[in-house]
């Protein structure tokens, strides 16, 4: 069984965003991929010119959603 779960790293160890059904001291295998925004995923893509950070703060407005 596989549980994908986010964490936040503080103080030198994972903690879970929600609780686990795990059992206490039962050994697991972790797989750690950073989050990686939409806009950093998908970079290059667009022919921009300008500041990333711009582009970025740009791609993440919730107020300029696409509408299709």
């Amino acid at each position: 069984m596989s549980i994908v779960v986010e964490a936040v790293y503080e103080d030198g160890v994972l903690k879970p965003k929600q609780p686990l059904p795990l059992q206490e001291h039962e050994t697991v295998r972790l797989t750690v991929e950073p989050h990686i925004s939409w806009a950093r995923r998908t970079a290059g893509m667009l022919q921009w010119t300008g500041d990333p950070k711009d582009l970025e703060r740009l791609a993440e407005d919730p107020d300029l959603e696409y509408e299709q």
